[in-house]
């Protein structure tokens, strides 16, 4: 009897133990979930944000920011986004949209000073609404940054540069592409590229970022690397300067040396504000960047998933149809929005639901493949699971 009052005695004070440890906060459940994935994925640096409801609700950053000193990765060290870079230029093409310079629907040639057409399909103009929806037939087979394998006087009829296919009647992602958006930006607007947004779309948010290396402070940076031969390397060319180029810049022209097709680098806290502007259709903080239709436009699939492969892809903003593990993001009318990125070792990703109101941004400078699993997808479902879901 006595020895039962005394496991009732244990056991109570267990139960009023626990009752009094505050349960862990969004936040804190955040950073052992990324923690978790970092360990999984061996990772130099993760550094995310949450937004909840128009706010920044969760910016934490772990690891290196240079993996040879052990510096520590922080909340305000900025790294290459890659092709996340490509709703910057359609963002900043759309406000040439709108004040009458560009047409969506007009013919690219009309744009860049050159006959840009399928050698395959010659009488169909090729439109910016295509460029910017990867649906213009344009293939990345060429080095994607020239302009010269698009540009009959170089490659006569260009015809590596495209797929068989009917500008408009089939989907191919496509870095060139954007390269050609980018030079449309800078020929038609008269800036040249990287200063046009970082002046126009960063800056008018208050950010701190841009394309150019030698317009940023180089102690901001977080080193990107690549696993090779199960060891991390340095990407050099994540940071590589122009100025060796710029003395034969050739204006509207020259662009994808600044890539437009991948080329931002800023933080992850920068970029969640950027994201909130898409949220909220072209605006932030009483700040308008771009018209609410064009934001709407943008997030709209112009290219509906046919085959494997494809994307519901907008205008440089995709839905993603498979992605997030809840259920409820997995039918039409209710599929997240963003982009990806990955090039040198680095991977990104900026995602929201524009049904619920909440977004993720998150990046990585280096991490080790793990077989059957897709790095992104494991951490944006950790950080979710964890922030958001209810």
């Amino acid at each position: 009897m006595r020895i039962s009052r005394f496991f009732m005695a244990v056991s109570a004070s267990l139960m009023m133990f626990a009752a009094c440890t505050p349960a862990p906060t969004p936040a804190e459940k955040t950073n052992e979930a990324i923690k978790a994935v970092m360990e999984e994925f061996q990772n130099v640096g993760i550094s995310a944000a949450v937004v909840k409801d128009g706010k920044i609700v969760y910016n934490e950053s772990f690891g290196y920011k240079n993996l040879e000193t052990k510096e520590p990765l922080g909340n305000t060290d900025v790294m290459r986004i890659a092709s996340i870079s490509k709703s910057f230029t359609a963002t900043a093409l759309m406000q040439l949209v709108e004040k009458g310079v560009i047409s969506l629907d007009g013919d690219v040639s009309d744009m860049i000073g050159f006959k840009v057409r399928n050698p395959h399909h010659p009488d169909v103009p090729i439109t910016l609404r295509m460029v910017l929806s990867h649906t213009a037939s344009i293939r990345d087979k060429e080095d994607y940054f020239t302009l010269d394998h698009l540009n009959p006087a170089v490659y006569g009829d260009c015809e590596e540069s495209y797929f068989q296919y009917r500008p408009g009647e089939g989907y191919n992602y496509s870095n060139m592409g954007l390269n050609l958006a980018g030079s449309i930006l800078e020929r038609m607007s008269g800036v040249r590229f990287d200063d046009y947004v970082r002046e126009n779309v960063i800056w008018k948010l208050g950010l701190y970022g841009g394309h150019n290396i030698d317009s940023l402070d180089a102690s901001k940076f977080a080193w990107i690397y690549s696993k090779e031969d199960g060891e991390y390397v340095k990407s050099e060319g994540a940071y590589r300067s122009r100025a060796d180029e710029m003395p034969t810049y050739k204006f509207g022209y020259s662009a994808p040396i600044f890539s437009p097709t991948g080329g931002v680098k800023i933080s992850a806290h920068d970029l969640a504000v950027y994201m909130m502007m898409h949220m909220n259709y072209g605006e932030y903080n009483g700040v308008r960047v771009i018209s609410e239709e064009n934001a709407k436009a943008m997030q709209t699939p112009v290219w509906m998933i046919k085959d494997k492969g494809d994307d519901q892809y907008g205008l440089c903003l995709k839905e993603f149809t498979d992605f997030i593990d809840d259920p409820k993001y997995n039918v039409a009318g209710s599929y997240p929005v963003g982009h990806t990125g990955g090039a040198y070792g680095l991977n990104s990703i900026m995602i929201w639901s524009p049904a619920d109101g909440w977004g993720i941004v998150a990046m990585t400078n280096g991490y080790t493949s793990v077989k059957g699993k897709s790095f992104l997808k494991t951490l944006t479902n950790a950080i979710y699971n964890a922030h958001i879901k209810e």
